[in-house]
């Protein structure tokens, strides 16, 4: 308790703010019918430093015996009391930041700070299949970031222990061994200990047995036999792997006491927070499409590998048509199954236009009105549905404990499609097809720069794509889509193009034509968000990304040839970037409200960014007809888009400026400058375009119509932008294109000599 007299209230007021931000990592494991909050975690298992030595460890062997010197008990106890062993721990020589301390570590990049479970290896993700440019878990080892805490000596008296600051009734530990390659390094039996003290210890036991077994990769479950509480809970390694040495990394299941007697926790914002299987997530959609049936629309834009729909919301004032000079927008979720953040925040962002709508928020009702919002909640739902049901194979059910999750499915199960595919690998490389190009031309200008056609190969039945990769790609080419973002989970940064690097180096700084609004586009979204706006949160991992205000390119990243991002700008008009949403894959359920809340405003002010830049339509000047396919080029910006079915297009685009031309096949181009404001609203920009002379002809043939006169350039009088006047008759006062005297001409007739 911090006292006010002597240090001032002010002092004591900021002394209090950063104790509440030290937090746990602690799961909700108790009565589904308490629904209590997990304790709050703040990434507190990556410093910015590594912990340092305070004093060496004692030997772990008495001098004269090969016996194991007697454990001292480790940290968790219910309550003091003098039935309890009194015999505390040594004093611990290694503390991440007053929460996590051990009894020694090997070196410090396997210091406490590492003994997170599923954590990451410094540019691997470990018990995966490796990224292309990324070597398997432990190729890089020895630096600050390795693989799992190690103790430094092999005795019973290591331990690792957890301060969880609030009295927390602890339910189940998971334990998993380190991620390395070259070595294996596994806890097979530990105990757990609890004090609130660290003075007096109680022991968690299964009848006589001590608790726990291990594992190397494969995350165990191991469930206490009754609920113990305390502050304090410690995993004291009993054996290990015979070939390797004291390694884990662990996770603590349990519930805050301050919660349990708080009843149903009330939904914030009256969304429905929890994670939904394929059949709770068609259940909620159905109900959103009957609470408001006059602005939502489900439909499938095809079939998963098992046969699972992929369901999309639409959202408009006019669900299932394109209104002329409305944009569409796009959110996908769960490109990798067991990413699921993305999935229940676009759930949750279904209930919330719904319900806003009808209450008359203007904000929202001004989103619904002018934009045509597609929201995909989930690309490969095989995949989730493996990580959430999938557990440990070596651990049965356990009845009262919620099994899915990153927990037990580990930080790769449910990625990939049930063919092994990584959908974020899985579309066609186009960049390095429209580079290549480009060095090859003589000039290369004339190299088209948008809508890359899809390579050969890639079109064949046996090539190796996945059916959601195909039904999003059909999905793209039928809507034209003008702003996307792809969300995913596991970090904290918005990444935008080129995903993909020249020549598919493992890391090169690969900015698009429009990297400018690229990174505005990231920019609003990070900035806006709460968790990543927030200066004292943890790394995930190892990239420090506050450094470059949370946004990065993604070939800087690094390099992801076959990315959707980049497929969506080459090949279509969308402009798309990827947010990692958080450092956890699976959050639980009851970080949901929370998560929910640092992502409400990004979600929304993103979505308005589709109205920033130009929008027009392109029409034939006589019949007013819009055109489609007609190309529009920004001068400075060497990426051109084209019009939608009825003429319509838009241009995203930074304040400033702009010289644009729009052209048509048949038609003369124009060009016009186009000024963009600061404020969130598209400017007009129009076009009528007018047919070359060739072009008239040959529909007037193909009607049987009569050919009309000719100017004295040749040219038709009704499509020459230039003519004055028809052409007369007579010679006299007759004028013609270019403002002088003269007959008009018949053109010559085809076949004539």
């Amino acid at each position: 308790m911090c006292n006010k007299k002597k240090n001032g209230e002010k002092k004591c007021r900021r002394w209090e703010k950063t104790k509440a931000k030290r937090k746990i990592e602690v799961r909700v494991e108790c009565d589904a019918s308490s629904k209590p909050k997990a304790i709050p975690k703040p990434h507190l298992l990556h410093p910015t430093s590594p912990p340092q030595l305070l004093h060496p460890p004692p030997p772990a062997l008495h001098p004269t015996s090969s016996t194991p010197a007697p454990p001292p008990p480790p940290p968790h106890l219910l309550h003091r009391s003098s039935s309890i062993s009194s015999t505390p721990p040594p004093p611990p020589p290694f503390r991440e930041q007053g929460q996590l301390q051990s009894s020694s570590f090997k070196r410090p990049g396997l210091g406490p700070h590492r003994g997170r479970l599923n954590i990451q290896v410094r540019g691997h993700i470990s018990t995966t299949t490796p990224r292309p440019s990324e070597g398997r878990s432990g190729i890089e080892e020895g630096d600050l970031y390795d693989g799992a805490w190690c103790a430094q000596h092999e005795d019973l008296q290591q331990w690792l222990e957890v301060d969880a600051i609030h009295m927390t009734l602890f339910t189940a530990v998971i334990l998993q061994g380190r991620s390395s390659i070259w070595s294996w390094d596994w806890v097979e039996t530990y105990k757990v200990q609890l004090s609130n003290d660290s003075i007096n210890w109680i022991t968690c036991k299964n009848g006589s047995q001590e608790m726990g077994t291990g594992t190397r990769t494969p995350p165990v479950l191991g469930v206490l036999p009754v609920p113990h509480g305390g502050p304090l809970p410690t995993d004291q390694p009993q054996t290990w792997f015979v070939n390797g040495t004291i390694c884990l990394r662990a996770e603590l299941l349990g519930c805050g006491v301050q919660d349990l007697h708080q009843g149903q926790q009330e939904e914030e914002d009256g969304l429905d927070f929890r994670h939904h299987n394929y059949m709770e997530m068609r259940k909620l959609m159905k109900s959103v499409t009957e609470q408001c049936p006059d602005i939502t629309r489900i439909y499938t834009i095809g079939r998963s590998y098992n046969g699972l729909k992929l369901y999309v919301m639409e959202i408009s004032d006019n669900p299932g048509k394109h209104e002329l000079g409305e944009p569409e927008f796009r959110y996908v979720a769960g490109m990798h199954g067991n990413e699921v953040l993305g999935r229940e925040l676009v759930l949750n962002l279904m209930q919330y236009l719904c319900r806003e709508f009808k209450r008359g928020n203007q904000r929202v009702v001004r989103l619904v009105t002018e934009t045509r919002i597609h929201l995909l909640p989930s690309m490969n739902p095989d995949g989730y549905e493996t990580a959430y049901e999938k557990v440990s194979r070596e651990t049965p059910p356990t009845p009262g404990i919620f099994q899915a999750g990153s927990e037990l499915s580990g930080w790769g199960l449910g990625r990939y499609t049930m063919e092994g595919i990584d959908l974020n690998h899985n579309f066609p490389d186009l960049n390095n097809i429209l580079w290549n190009a480009q060095e090859e031309a003589l000039d290369k200008s004339r190299v088209p720069n948008h809508y890359i056609p899809m390579p050969e190969y890639y079109t064949k039945e046996e090539a190796v794509v996945a059916p959601e990769t195909r039904a999003v790609i059909s999905w793209m080419q039928d809507v034209p889509f003008v702003l996307s973002a792809n969300l995913h989970g596991g970090e904290l940064v918005v990444v935008y193009p080129h995903d993909c690097t020249r020549d598919w180096a493992p890391k090169e700084y690969t900015p698009s034509p429009d990297n400018g609004f690229f990174r505005w586009l990231a920019t609003v979204y990070a900035s806006t968000n709460l968790a990543m706006a927030n200066p004292d949160r943890r790394l995930c991992h190892y990239d420090d990304f506050q450094r470059t205000h949370n946004i990065i390119n993604g070939g800087a990243w690094h390099t992801v040839p076959g990315s959707m991002s980049d497929f969506s700008y080459l090949h279509t008009n969308c402009f798309e970037v990827t947010v990692e949403l958080s450092c956890d894959k699976y959050p639980h359920a009851s970080e949901l409200p929370q998560e929910w809340e640092n992502n409400k405003e990004s979600l929304l002010v993103y979505m308005e960014q589709v109205h920033r830049g130009i929008k027009g339509v392109v029409r034939d000047k006589m019949t007013k007809r819009g055109l489609p396919d007609a190309i529009i080029k920004v001068d400075g910006h060497d990426h051109d888009i084209r019009t939608a079915v009825d003429g319509d297009y838009w241009r995203l685009l930074n304040p400033g400026e702009y010289r644009v031309m729009a052209r048509a096949e048949g038609y003369y181009p124009a060009a016009r400058s186009c000024h963009v404001g600061l404020e969130a609203r598209a400017t007009p920009c129009d076009f009528l375009l007018v047919k070359t002379p060739l072009l008239r002809l040959k529909e007037i043939r193909a009607k049987g119509g009569k050919i009309p006169r000719t100017c004295s350039c040749g040219c038709v009088p009704s499509a020459c932008a230039s003519c004055v006047s028809p052409p007369r008759s007579s010679t006299s006062g007759a004028r013609n294109c270019s403002g002088r005297g003269g007959r008009g001409r018949r053109p010559r007739r085809e076949g004539r000599s």
